[in-house]
């Protein structure tokens, strides 16, 4: 009786359909641990005004929820998260389309850029800000030191400064992640069939109109992934920021991760307020990643 019934069962998952749920059920299990309870959690808890080390708590509705919306400094973290992604990811995007277009074939030349463009992603985000923290630091930095023997006027402090912080900030960003959207460019230009290109070059096309006509509509379910996933990564923005500014000059540099952590891991403890920025957070991600997905997907049809 027990043979059959394990006889049973083992046929059951020897069939394929079955079987491949026991080959994603690590991957599912690890996604609801560490995504799906987590993000309930939050929700449960931006509903209370617990702190950090969990004591009187106490259910209060929607009122984190309000509070945040009139909240300056909320409204300052989201403007500027918001104008980090607006300024960072085109670069970031445009400058590894136009390079990949340039080193995507598999001479020896192209194959060292792109390893070299590609050596600080494999670099701690925090440790690669605390290098350019110091770079260009006013009181050991080189490149103020130059800029004063230039300029005659004594080094400037540029991590203290509103109109340099945040520009500071994206140029470290882009300069630290634009190798790995490089590669993911490369691989999909790959997978353009070279016959599109030997039949653009014998009709006499440049090298600009084919990469107009042919290389960005073949290369757009590329693209589509890359401008969600970096979008996604460009909202939560926060190591770079915490390790050089803070914050600071005068909150020009505040993300609204940095501001959650401060609210929630800070000198306020406040768990209940930063859920309920957490949760603010996650549906303006998910509201833009859906607008960017329809529209990228929109344009791969146009070009397919």
């Amino acid at each position: 009786m027990k043979e059959s019934k394990l006889s049973r069962i083992k046929t059951y998952w020897n069939r394929p359909s079955h079987a491949a749920y026991l080959f994603i059920a690590p991957a599912i299990i690890i996604i609801f641990m560490f995504v799906i309870v987590p993000l309930i959690s939050s929700f449960i808890i931006s509903l209370t005004d617990m702190d950090i080390f969990m004591r009187n708590i106490n259910f209060i509705g929607f009122d984190n929820f309000k509070k945040s919306f009139a909240e300056e400094r909320v409204v300052n973290a989201f403007v500027n998260t918001f104008k980090y992604v607006v300024l960072s990811v085109p670069i970031q995007v445009g400058l590894s389309l136009v390079l990949a277009f340039w080193l995507f074939r598999s001479d020896g030349f192209s194959k060292v850029m792109r390893s070299i463009y590609f050596i600080p992603v494999i670099c701690s985000f925090a440790s690669l800000g605390i290098m350019f923290k110091m770079f260009f630091g006013s009181a050991v930095g080189y490149f103020p030191y130059l800029v004063s023997l230039i300029t005659k006027n004594g080094v400037p402090s540029f991590w203290t400064d509103v109109r340099y912080a945040m520009p500071l900030i994206i140029f470290i960003s882009v300069w630290k992640k634009f190798g790995q959207t490089l590669i993911i460019m490369v691989a999909g230009i790959n997978s353009i069939s070279e016959s599109y290109f030997e039949a653009a070059r014998i009709d006499g096309a440049s090298k600009r109109q084919i990469f107009a006509h042919i290389t960005i509509p073949m290369l757009w379910p590329t693209l589509s992934f890359v401008l969600v996933t970096t979008l996604i990564g460009a909202m939560q923005v926060f190591d770079v920021v915490f390790v050089t500014t803070n914050g600071g000059p005068l909150n020009s540099t505040e993300t609204i991760v940095q501001y959650i952590y401060s609210r929630g891991f800070g000198n306020s403890y406040d768990l209940g307020y930063a859920s309920a920025l957490s949760v603010e957070l996650f549906f303006v991600i998910a509201l833009i990643t859906l607008l960017t997905r329809r529209y990228t997907d929109r344009k791969t049809e146009e070009n397919s």
